[in-house]
């Protein structure tokens, strides 16, 4: 997993609505990537929730939130709109996982991301990285806010 200190690496996926995104888009800009395995599951269906519920009071903080996958852009499409949320999702599709390989968060054998959360700080530089003990877990809103507390 990628450490606090660390220039976080570029990056250009497709979003929910097939819209390139890069991170030096958000330069200046503190932003939360949020890795998860998969849209649908039950799991990332209860942890993209909670963080939408909580989206206002991060973005209040100067936090952009952005989720990150290795599902297509369609079914990113499909999810947020099944869930109700707007939080940009990006495409970690093709090359399969290779953002999520640049921060550490890729599962090999399973062919996912690992639910790994990543404060990049407004220079460009990792503030902060959270990994989930198992994919079968996510990070509650108040790891979130603790680090954004520090």
């Amino acid at each position: 997993m990628i450490a606090a200190g660390e220039p976080a690496p570029d990056f250009t996926l497709r979003d929910q609505d097939g819209e390139e995104v890069s991170l030096a888009d958000f330069r200046g800009r503190r932003v939360l990537l949020v890795f998860y395995p998969f849209d649908f599951s039950p799991v990332c269906s209860d942890q993209l929730s909670l963080y939408h519920e909580v989206k206002p009071e991060i973005e209040e903080k100067g936090v952009t939130v952005l989720g990150v996958s290795v599902d297509s852009p369609y079914a990113h499409k499909a999810f947020q709109e099944k869930l109700g949320i707007d939080t940009t999702l990006l495409a970690d599709f093709e090359p399969k996982g290779a953002v999520s390989r640049a921060y550490g968060s890729y599962v090999d054998a399973a062919g996912m991301s690992n639910r790994t959360l990543v404060l990049i700080g407004a220079d460009g530089a990792v503030e902060w990285a959270y990994e989930s003990p198992t994919p079968g877990e996510f990070p509650g809103a108040n790891v979130i806010f603790d680090a954004l507390a520090s």
